[in-house]
């Protein structure tokens, strides 16, 4: 089944890049959250893609907003990637892909792990998804995007 717009987004519990157990349910009322799933870290793609996030944090931030990035990598792999290019964002390890596959991310001709965004509100709700393998800096775009619809769903 097809996760979609309007679902309760599925509940994860992964292992930050300092090691540090990190719950979509956290947020749950406190913050909405971006949540991006990447294929690999240091790669030049997730490089512009996570430096843009990183170059927009701030108004993510005024959006009332987290950003959480999400690959297969490992925590060692995450905290150079995180120190090599100052991310102010946490990155989760998802190296079973457990959550990727809860929240049906393509694979790019079968093999690649794909590259998607959700926007989850404070309760837990997908308001918006974006998928593009090759458009990197579109997910940042995107994201906003979809945080600037939430101001008009009444809470």
């Amino acid at each position: 089944m097809k996760i979609k717009v309007g679902d309760q987004a599925p509940e994860f519990t992964l292992p930050s890049q300092d090691g540090t157990e990190i719950s979509l349910s956290d947020f749950r009322g406190k913050k909405n959250v971006v949540v991006y799933f990447y294929p690999k870290d240091d790669t030049p793609g997730c490089k512009i893609q996570a430096c843009a996030f990183r170059d927009q944090y701030r108004v993510f931030k005024n959006a009332d907003a987290e950003v959480i990035g999400i690959s297969g990598d490992s925590q060692q792999s995450h905290k150079q990637f995180v120190t090599k290019y100052n991310l102010p964002f946490t990155l989760l390890c998802d190296t079973s892909n457990e959550v990727r596959k809860l929240y049906d991310v393509p694979a790019t001709l079968w093999i690649l792990p794909g590259r998607a965004t959700y926007v989850i509100d404070k309760e837990g709700i997908i308001r918006h998804i974006f998928e593009s393998m090759l458009d990197f800096e579109a997910h940042i775009e995107e994201a906003l995007k979809g945080l600037k619809t939430l101001r008009s769903i009444p809470v």
